[in-house]
């Protein structure tokens, strides 16, 4: 028997002059724009590596390209406005250039920087404050007219890990969707993304709790997103560092997929992509006969 989610509302969501069909899971290829992102490998400078590992993770099935330049890993500072803009515009604009069907995401959590990069050619926001560090997130977003990916994050960057959630994580998520989903439709924002923000302010437990429970954290059928990708949660159960957890970044991707995950953020697009072509084919699949 077919195991297709039910409650997801399958839709194409408009991304400029693009199309984002999420009708089957989409991977979401991470580039980070910083010196000091917690997995070494997935930090880019230069503009001819920038481009050529973009073209690889499109080569390897990527549907979204995911851009960032202000590192969120546990603990991480913040920077300026001005040094975030500085890493992201011109290779942003590169990018757009060099591959003008692909769609790009702006990791982003300033209101500013999500309008610069937008008139420069991007498509969509993924905002992990969920509109908490800047009060004009959301209705800049609405102004733009772009898709929007809402995370949770209990505190910052800098403290999330001091005092995180450890009980009741699903219901709170939950409520915390519903309230934002609501004023982000008040101001006419209906292509909205759930990201229940793994590791950003959960124990080990909830993280875990989150993947069985997916599907629960979904509100009014929209999209979920699954950031797992060589994350300490896997870490800490395996005792591997991240150069270390691809293995383990494999088999959560498919326990999230099985749970209900619309879009995979990885660093790791061609495995991803396998296992989103694994796990589909189990889904169509009814007998051998």
């Amino acid at each position: 028997m077919s195991s297709k989610n039910t409650s997801f509302h399958k839709r194409k969501m408009k991304c400029g002059s693009l199309v984002l069909d999420l009708s089957s899971p989409v991977v979401m290829g991470i580039l980070n724009l910083t010196p000091d992102s917690f997995y070494q490998e997935s930090r880019f400078r230069k503009e001819k590596e920038i481009i050529g590992k973009v073209e690889q993770m499109l080569e390897d099935g990527a549907g979204i390209i995911d851009l960032g330049a202000v590192s969120t890993r546990p603990g991480a500072e913040s920077i300026s406005l001005e040094e975030e803009q500085g890493r992201i515009v011109k290779p942003l604009e590169a990018l757009v250039k060099h591959f003008p069907k692909t769609v790009f995401s702006i990791d982003t959590y300033r209101s500013l920087i999500a309008r610069i990069c937008i008139q420069s050619g991007a498509h969509l926001i993924n905002d992990i404050s969920g509109g908490q560090f800047d009060e004009q997130m959301f209705a800049t977003v609405a102004r733009l007219k772009v898709p929007y990916i809402l995370m949770h994050l209990k505190g910052s960057p800098k403290d999330m890990q001091s005092h995180p959630i450890s009980r009741d994580v699903v219901s709170e998520i939950k409520s915390y969707f519903t309230t934002k989903v609501r004023q982000l439709k008040e101001l006419g924002v209906e292509d909205i993304i759930l990201d229940p923000g793994f590791g950003f302010g959960k124990s080990l437990d909830c993280n875990y709790a989150i993947v069985k429970q997916l599907e629960e954290i979904r509100i009014g059928g929209l999209p979920v997103l699954a950031g797992i990708s060589r994350k300490s949660m896997i870490n800490k159960v395996l005792n591997t560092i991240p150069e270390e957890a691809l293995n383990g970044t494999t088999v959560l991707h498919t326990l999230a997929l099985l749970n209900g995950a619309n879009i995979l953020r990885v660093h790791d697009v061609k495995e991803a992509v396998e296992a989103v072509k694994l796990v589909e084919y189990y889904r169509e699949f009814e007998d051998c006969g």
